[in-house]
């Protein structure tokens, strides 16, 4: 009977923490009051300390829309955050490939024209010119082997270069595997150019939590990160947090192969780009510009490790 007993009570405890474990609802969070435990995503990244308070439904809205809410007090198996979006628009078009100014090693992504055009592009990199402005570029891997091309097959390139990204096509004129594994590829047409660039930016999510202002302790709601550079971010807000040339309080974890760094200071707003009515979601770009030397390495860190995820990347609001 006391096997039975401490059987039925480890079950039911059991129960209690998958219920506990398990993602808040919207009700499980008051507006106007202050939270008696933290909030984290499904990572566990840290969305609102205890003791923030949610100003309003549209603030509480946006956190569910787009972070799956916890409580941050009781533990649980950590689940993948998912990513993000691919977004982007054609600019205007370059006229030469000498105009691109691609530079020896250059990024690029490269997928089969044939392919749907929200396929993935498969990086790659530039290695040398011909006379006839052929491109040699390293051969791309998908799951450890080489790109399924054939020879007259036409393929769509994105490729950063020292000023801007740009996207155009080519022909496959040959598959070589020595002295490496590279492809011949015609000279660029459909020259497009998709954007330019002060730095790479790569596209992100993960919570920022903000704070009205460049002075003050705390935080006062969290926005989610859609882009970052080595300058800065891209953020999204329930509103707009401020106007151009005022600052806020960010703070934010970057996590990049075998680093983890917390970095919290403060942010210009450079642009805001809000929806018609109050309140309204937002986009902000901010600017990072009190770094301390080992944040702004994690940030390049960060940044360095994501740069295929700049060939979705054709638009920008820093």
């Amino acid at each position: 009977m006391t096997n039975l007993t401490t059987e039925a009570q480890a079950e039911t405890s059991d129960a209690a923490t998958v219920v506990e474990a398990a993602p808040l609802t919207p009700d499980a969070l008051p507006v106007g009051e202050p939270l008696a435990w933290p909030v984290v995503d499904r990572d566990g990244a840290l969305l609102l300390d205890a003791g923030s308070v949610l100003v309003g439904e549209a603030e509480r809205d946006f956190l569910f829309q787009h972070f799956a809410p916890h409580r941050g007090d009781v533990e649980r198996p950590g689940v993948a955050p998912q990513s993000a979006a691919a977004t982007g628009n054609a600019g205007d078009p370059a006229a030469t490939t000498r105009a691109m100014h691609l530079n020896i090693g250059a990024l690029m992504g490269l997928r089969p024209q044939m392919t749907a055009s929200g396929a993935p592009m498969h990086p790659c990199r530039l290695i040398g010119f011909a006379p006839n402005e052929a491109l040699f570029v390293t051969t791309p891997y998908v799951d450890g082997r080489p790109i399924a091309v054939t020879p007259g097959e036409n393929v769509e390139i994105v490729a950063i270069a020292s000023q801007a990204v740009y996207r155009f096509v080519c022909t496959v004129h040959a598959f070589s595997q020595s002295p490496l594994d590279y492809l011949v590829l015609s000279k660029p047409a459909n020259i497009r150019r998709l954007r330019e660039r002060r730095s790479i930016r790569v596209r992100a999510q993960f919570p920022v939590r903000y704070g009205i202002g460049e002075e003050g302790a705390g935080y006062d709601g969290v926005a989610l990160a859609r882009g970052i550079s080595a300058l800065g971010l891209s953020v999204s807000a329930a509103w707009a947090l401020g106007k151009p040339g005022e600052r806020l309080r960010v703070a934010f974890q970057l996590r990049s192969a075998d680093n983890d760094t917390a970095i919290e200071t403060t942010a210009v707003i450079r642009n805001v780009q809000a929806e018609a009515g109050a309140p309204a979601p937002a986009t902000l770009g901010l600017e990072l510009d009190r770094l301390t030397p080992a944040e702004q390495m994690a940030m390049k860190v960060y940044v360095f490790d994501r740069q295929d995820d700049v060939l979705y990347w054709t638009g920008s609001t820093r």
